[in-house]
């Protein structure tokens, strides 16, 4: 009976770990997988600051529902060199993530995302092809979910209109993300870009700490780019709603 008994307490200790596992990716926002449930709101407020450069956001998620979430924001851009007048405010991106395939619908239990959207009514004295007059995108997610690990790759293409920068790029960004104890969240993500023009090719690792409180989390970034051997720090806060 007693290997009858240890067994049971094993089946209910990780019932309840799966359980806790399930209640912890509903909120953990700075996951590179996060889906909002369905009528749930997600800001995101962030500063970022290099290069004599300061870009401060704001941007908004709306869970549709359990497969689809609607996202908008928009950034301003402000430059200490006066000389450069690379200062003002990017397009207005409108855009959505679809869930097209869920963990549960197969073994693997991999997740994949579809990504779309717009950015249009961008200031060109600033000068990152994101800040362009208009530009598409699309791209595609995949990546699996554990209790205390995700790991996800994406590759997205962009079209970029504008008068002096038009151009189309690929990027290719795989991430890891680690849930550690005590709220606390690590995440690392490469990204390659290959565009049309090679004046926009770039290569950039990105690192994130987060400190997760309920449904909010204060997260600290540094960005390392190879290109121009230039590197941005950053902060953002999330608060789920």
């Amino acid at each position: 009976m007693k290997w009858l008994y240890s067994a049971l307490c094993a089946v209910c200790v990780c019932h309840a770990a799966y359980a806790d596992a399930g209640e912890m990716l509903s909120v953990d926002t700075s996951d590179p997988l996060y889906m909002l449930d369905t009528e749930h709101l997600l800001s995101t407020t962030d500063a970022t600051y290099g290069n004599d450069l300061l870009r401060l956001g704001q941007s908004f998620s709306y869970g549709l529902n359990n497969r689809l979430m609607a996202n908008a924001n928009v950034h301003y851009q402000f430059d200490f060199v006066r000389a450069r007048k690379e200062r003002g405010f990017s397009s207005i991106e409108l855009g959505g993530v679809y869930r097209a395939g869920l963990a549960d619908d197969n073994s693997a239990r991999v997740s994949t995302d579809v990504l779309f959207g717009a950015r249009f009514a961008g200031n060109r004295h600033v000068r990152e092809p994101d800040f362009a007059k208009s530009s598409y995108f699309a791209g595609l997610r995949v990546g699996r979910q554990w209790a205390g690990l995700t790991l996800a790759g994406t590759v997205k293409s962009t079209w970029v209109f504008d008068d002096t920068r038009g151009m189309s790029y690929i990027d290719f960004i795989p991430e890891v993300y680690f849930r550690m104890i005590d709220g606390w969240r690590a995440g690392a993500e490469f990204t390659a870009r290959v565009a049309t023009n090679d004046d926009f090719d770039r290569e950039w690792l990105k690192l994130k700490l987060v400190k997760q409180f309920g449904r909010t989390q204060y997260g600290a970034t540094y960005a390392y780019e190879w290109e121009k051997s230039e590197s941005t720090v950053g902060l953002y806060l999330n608060i789920l709603f």
